[in-house]
């Protein structure tokens, strides 16, 4: 909550919006606008008396161009430079003010936001993280979908959101507490944008399904989810059963679905139990003289170490796809 100015109440007699209308309007952050105001000039025309802010149709018109322009990717100066230049002038006065430009950075920097090293990326990397620490989330949910729509499922992850996920991680780990809020926060969006970006499958063929699950301790689920959102986008039917999923659930649920692989997720090696991934391979179903077995994938960092006989170990999500779709009935 910021409590540093008096802008965000109701617009008063002399028009126009608060800053704080403004951001719930936007969907991003008071202190957002406030710093694109102070550092790129993209402030009201004119004040309507005190310390009150008021922003005209035209003020807004330029804070939505410069939410468009960094949302795919430019640079927050340049982005306040074109928006400054072909936002729609207001007819109704002149600036009353004139800001510094705001100094110049190296190219891909944002100077308004985190300083994100996100190196040789693709520029939907730097829209994505800039819309993340804006904690714009219509825009970051439009970013996300974008990117696996046009690149697929595999190659959306692999090139796209994973480098900027580690990107936000590497800048919580060196700043203490700071951008955790925002590392849960694109966590958060990617899950749903998998979700969404999945499309629906035929229905399963008997013995055609893959069971995904982390192992018991385990709760990082993400790389099981975009594992799971790519089987579903090639008709692969999943059931996915997320994270720290006991023993016993898991065993009984390999033996309620039946299925051709299982998949298990570990992130660390404290949470890979080999006997259980042996326990998994070793279970039997279907009638006397036809009876199936499922093979055992083990996913994740958490698995390295001497391989574990009938149970490849995919190390890419291109792997695990393949690994997966290999496996299942014709």
């Amino acid at each position: 909550m910021d409590t540093g100015t008096h802008d965000d109440g109701d617009a008063g007699p002399g028009g126009g919006l608060t800053t704080g209308e403004v951001a719930r309007r936007l969907g991003v952050a008071p202190t957002t606008v406030r710093t694109w105001d102070r550092r790129y000039g993209l402030g009201p025309d004119a004040h309507t008396g005190g310390r009150h802010r008021r922003w005209t149709p035209a003020d807004i018109a330029r804070l939505e161009r410069m939410c468009a322009l960094t949302a795919n990717g430019l640079a927050p100066a340049e982005a306040a430079r074109l928006a400054r230049e072909e936002a729609p002038e207001d007819s109704g006065g002149t600036r009353t003010r004139v800001d510094s430009p705001a100094p110049r950075g190296k190219p891909g920097r944002s100077r308004a936001g985190s300083g994100l090293r996100l190196g040789d990326v693709r520029q939907e990397c730097k829209g994505i993280a800039r819309a993340a620490l804006r904690l714009d989330a219509p825009a970051l949910d439009t970013l996300l979908a974008e990117a696996i729509e046009e690149h697929g499922m595999v190659a959306a992850w692999t090139e796209v959101i994973m480098p900027t996920l580690q990107a936000v991680g590497r800048k919580w780990e060196s700043s203490g507490d700071r951008y955790v809020e925002v590392e849960h926060f694109l966590s958060w969006h990617v899950s749903g944008a998998l979700r969404r970006g999945a499309r629906p499958v035929a229905a399963n063929r008997p013995g055609a399904v893959a069971v995904l699950a982390c192992v018991p301790g385990e709760t990082h689920t993400l790389p099981l989810e975009v594992l799971a959102a790519a089987l579903t986008e090639r008709g692969v039917p999943v059931r996915m059963f997320g994270g720290a999923l006991p023993a016993g659930s898991l065993v009984a649920a390999v033996r309620r679905t039946g299925p051709a692989v299982v998949g298990l997720w570990a992130q660390g090696r404290s949470t890979a139990s080999r006997p259980l991934a042996q326990h998994v391979a070793a279970m039997e179903w279907g009638v006397r003289g036809a009876r199936r077995r499922p093979v055992v994938l083990p996913l994740g960092p958490g698995w390295a170490g001497a391989p574990m006989p009938g149970m490849p170990r995919p190390t890419s999500l291109e792997e695990a796809v393949a690994a997966v779709e290999q496996r299942m009935p014709g």
